[in-house]
């Protein structure tokens, strides 16, 4: 029978096969972070431990400061005290970990591949939900909770359940100015936050294989806030030559690692990515996004009595009426950063942008890896943001999760290249729209939710 690449990956993994369908799969790969002390805790309690400590990797970065590179350095004892329990746990368990002082440290999303731990057809786990990202590469990746962390951790398995599939194809190419956040943003205004929930996107289509790692990478990240479990691109020469030279990538064989032409997937989702435009989110959740040149929907304006008031209370929590232009939208403040949007591609974007201008709010930038950040010195990129006026960080997760120290402030308005946008997300009462790299550049300039020039 013919396969999709999820069910080559997934079949080649099956270690036992449950007549109820549950499969325990073999893990090639294992990322963990700052919150995986729950998960070693839990080994301590049963005296076990891990079994493969040479297949994870640990990655200090959702409370990584963007101001320290030493875990001494943090003045935040909570803080510190959390990534000291980080460092301490790897090595007691004999498993390299990239901590703040390392000159390989990021984000898990953005240094895992971009060191080449990640490769095509692996299955990769991590404790988090953008872990979808990996599946950029051809690989079939997922986040877990922390009892599976432990589970990983002492037996290198994992039990699932195989999701329905689905397809989503990008026809076309897409227009000047449109990205891979678009394009994901458009995706999940059309299907909703629900859309795909569950589910295994594998990402298609003339639009999709237009774009580089780092796009595909974007839009692999986007893929949770469908409601999928994960987001898949087929790898092909330009994943291949993307890994060349990369520290820790080894050959691989991808000449069966796509879904073979009469494949069947549970549901097709088709987009014309010719009209595809930059887009921002205008309310609470992903799905509430529009293109960047038009308004701000009104309560009445949409398509069932739920959604109304949805709306309404997006609206009231973000300050908005509805109407507006989203041009004429002010914000306090912008962040570039993220396991969405902070990889050596997304800053050339932002900073072509600014180069030569003054930005008009605050604007932090926070490169997704030590890696990026050296790269993007070596290019002048630090002096061209900083010389906008912007502040030039170390890596980390930093405003788009807020668990570092960073945060926007109780009413403040944050155009943001992050992934999520619910309430509280970037701090207490903070309003943030998702835009991509050179909408946020623009918007910093403008201190308005714009577009860039193209």
């Amino acid at each position: 029978m013919p396969r999709t690449l999820f069910t080559k990956i997934w079949d080649a993994h099956v270690v036992h096969r449950r007549e109820d369908g549950l499969c325990l799969l073999y893990v090639d790969r294992h990322y963990f972070h700052e919150g995986s002390f729950h998960a070693f805790n839990m080994l301590r309690a049963r005296g076990l431990k891990v079994r493969r400590p040479d297949l994870s990797f640990g990655f200090g970065d959702h409370y990584a400061p963007t101001r320290a590179r030493s875990t001494g350095a943090i003045a935040d004892p909570e803080i510190r005290g959390i990534i000291e329990t980080f460092e301490r746990n790897a090595k007691e368990a004999g498993i390299r970990a990239f901590e703040l002082a390392d000159p390989l440290q990021g984000i898990v999303h953005v240094a895992g591949p971009e060191l080449g731990l990640t490769l095509p057809g692996m299955i990769l786990v991590c404790g988090d939900s953008h872990t979808s990202s990996h599946g950029a590469l051809g690989a079939l990746a997922f986040g877990i909770g922390a009892s599976e962390v432990a589970h990983v951790f002492a037996t290198q398995t994992i039990w699932q359940t195989m999701p329905r599939q689905i397809r989503v194809t990008f026809a076309g190419t897409l227009p000047a100015g449109a990205t891979a956040k678009d394009m994901a943003l458009a995706l999940i205004a059309r299907i909703g936050t629900g859309g795909a929930l569950g589910g295994a996107i594998e990402f298609a289509g003339e639009a999709v294989r237009g774009l580089s790692v780092e796009g595909r990478l974007t839009l692999c990240n986007m893929a949770i806030e469908a409601g999928a479990r994960t987001g898949m691109v087929a790898p092909d020469a330009v994943t291949m030559e993307w890994l060349r030279g990369r520290p820790f990538a080894k050959p691989v064989d991808i000449s069966d690692l796509h879904s073979d032409p009469d494949a069947r997937f549970n549901t097709e989702v088709s987009l014309d990515a010719t009209h595809i435009s930059p887009m921002a989110t205008w309310g609470t959740s992903p799905e509430e996004a529009v293109p960047l040149h038009g308004h701000v929907p009104k309560p009445e304006e949409a398509p069932d009595a739920a959604r109304r008031a949805t709306w309404a209370a997006s609206l009231d929590y973000m300050g908005l009426k509805g109407g507006e232009r989203l041009a004429d939208v002010r914000l306090d403040r912008v962040f570039l950063g993220s396991c969405t949007n902070s990889r050596i591609e997304d800053l050339r974007e932002a900073a072509a942008v600014v180069k030569g201008k003054r930005i008009a709010v605050p604007m932090l930038v926070s490169p997704g890896s030590s890696s990026v950040k050296r790269a993007a010195e070596a290019e002048g990129l630090d002096r061209i943001f900083t010389e906008a006026g912007a502040s030039w960080e170390e890596s980390g997760c930093s405003l788009c999760v807020s668990m570092n120290g960073d945060s926007v402030g109780e009413g403040e308005r944050c155009a943001s290249t992050s992934n999520r946008n619910f309430r509280g997300r970037q701090g207490r009462g903070a309003r943030t729209h998702l835009v991509s790299p050179a909408s946020a550049a623009a918007s910093a300039l403008a201190g308005r939710l714009v577009a860039a020039e193209v």
